[in-house]
């Protein structure tokens, strides 16, 4: 949570950025109505409050062969913290994990992962996933397309 509510000007320096990560200070000065110095303090102050995390380049996965995108529900056998605290700890570290979120419902977990073919779901399925300790069931979907992919929060920058 930030420390400061933002502001319509905030609001516009991250919807900027969302569009596009690349794009100079100056221009994003320019785009927002505001000079490059006060500009730049208001970008290191979200850096500095957690509001920006991070800066990354996103890939398409077809174009480096990552072509199958499984959503993967997990269920364990308990569901105390120490059951949690393994689940998350193993999968944090299968990079075919994209996202992983605590759930409601009937799943613990929903999962996607990204890999180059059912070959290598089923390797990553059989071989890591289901020998994670306290795993007691699994339940794949295949995503045929993307239909809606955004990685832009709607910071509603009118």
């Amino acid at each position: 949570m930030p420390k400061t509510p933002l502001d319509a000007l905030d609001r516009k320096i991250l919807h900027n950025l969302q569009v596009d990560g690349r794009m100079s200070n100056q221009d994003l000065s320019e785009r927002i109505g505001l000079s490059p110095s006060p500009c730049l303090r208001r970008l290191r102050q979200l850096e500095s409050d957690g509001v920006i995390t991070q800066y990354v380049a996103l890939v398409d996965p077809g174009t480096i062969g990552l072509d199958v995108t499984a959503f993967v529900r997990v269920r364990l056998d308990q569901q105390d913290d120490r059951h949690l605290a393994v689940f998350e700890s193993a999968i944090a570290e299968f990079p075919e994990v994209m996202e992983c979120y605590l759930m409601t419902g009937d799943a613990d977990y929903q999962l996607r992962v990204v890999v180059e073919s059912l070959h290598a779901f089923e390797e990553f399925l059989r071989g890591r996933l289901t020998r994670i300790a306290g795993v007691a069931q699994v339940t794949t979907s295949f995503a045929l397309r993307p239909v809606v992919y955004k990685t832009a929060l709607p910071v509603d920058a009118a």
